[in-house]
């Protein structure tokens, strides 16, 4: 008689600790993982059970005293619903809190949730998004004509609403457009359906921008007074430091949310990381366009160290 073979002897311990590695070190999903390895997602998960079981892959749950700590201290300190702050600066990280503050919105079916872009927000909706059944997902500005992966954002409003099982609704749109276009696109009746969800958004996920004084930033048209005084933006509404709006030639023509719609939606949460971008982390706070903030230990660090400056002055 032929001795079976199990099957775990088929997954070789080679297997499971690439695997491990990938999804744990590298914080690839399990889909990412799969493409990476040319094996199926069921195998990969397979994989990472067994890695589990053998011990190659240790969990230890650790406090999170300090973490959570930081996010009460900078809640506080900004006037901000709730802070989220993890350890690691791994896109599965952050997309971990932004799915815990969709989930605890309890949001009804029907209920508007609104994609902003930039590479943190890709990051994010690639490392995925929990179960959310019934929204309707928006995107927050327009995207067609920008060449950059991280602002395609109608993609982002297409996988977001898979991952979570809603519906996508698309804004066939420039960011930025003529007065002409603008007037015309305002009157199409499916881009103006679009158009008016804006102002019943019940959870926007949105990236912090940091100005950057290199050049880069040269055709918003500001003077060189003004932007001094930039510190960042939410969907290119800059603000400075105390959150005060600090417009740019042609803003009118922008097609997405107003600054005045994010102030008014009931969960605005901004997601950023890193110690550069501490200044638009406070910005964003006091400008009201973000009320819920997603961060990582060095960001919040610095955004507490710069708010401890300004009260020393």
């Amino acid at each position: 008689m032929t001795k079976r073979v199990k099957p775990h002897k088929l997954l070789n311990r080679h297997m499971m600790h690439t695997a491990a590695k990938l999804h744990y070190l590298e914080g690839l999903s399990q889909v990412e993982v799969s493409r990476r390895m040319e094996v199926s997602t069921a195998t990969i998960s397979r994989l990472l059970g067994l890695a589990r079981d053998e011990g190659i892959v240790r969990i230890q749950v650790l406090d999170l005293d300090e973490s959570d700590g930081l996010g009460d201290k900078l809640a506080a300190a900004l006037g901000l619903k709730s802070v989220r702050v993890t350890e690691s600066d791994k896109a599965v990280a952050l997309s971990t809190q932004v799915g815990a503050l969709l989930i605890e919105a309890h949001l009804a079916p029907g209920a508007v949730v609104a994609i902003g872009w930039g590479r943190t927000i890709q990051s994010v909706i690639s490392a995925g998004l929990p179960k959310v059944p019934e929204v309707v997902v928006v995107p927050i500005t327009g995207g067609m004509h920008e060449t950059a992966s991280h602002f395609q954002i109608n993609e982002f409003v297409r996988m977001a609403a898979e991952q979570m099982g809603g519906e996508p609704r698309f804004l066939y749109a420039p960011s930025m457009v003529s007065p002409e276009l603008h007037s015309v696109l305002l009157r199409d009746p499916r881009t103006a359906q679009l158009i008016d969800l804006w102002a019943r958004v019940d959870v926007a996920i949105v990236g912090l921008g940091a100005y950057l004084r290199d050049g880069t930033n040269t055709s918003m048209g500001f003077s060189a007074a003004e932007a001094a005084r930039v510190s960042g933006d939410v969907v290119r509404h800059y603000f400075d430091r105390e959150g005060c709006e600090i417009r740019w030639p042609g803003q009118e023509n922008q097609m997405s949310i107003g600054r005045a719609q994010l102030e008014r939606i009931p969960l605005s949460i901004g997601v950023a990381m890193g110690r550069e971008k501490a200044a638009s982390i406070i910005g964003a706070a006091r400008s009201g366009m973000i009320n819920a903030l997603v961060t990582d230990t060095r960001a919040a660090s610095q955004v507490l160290d710069l708010l401890e400056s300004s009260e020393s002055i």
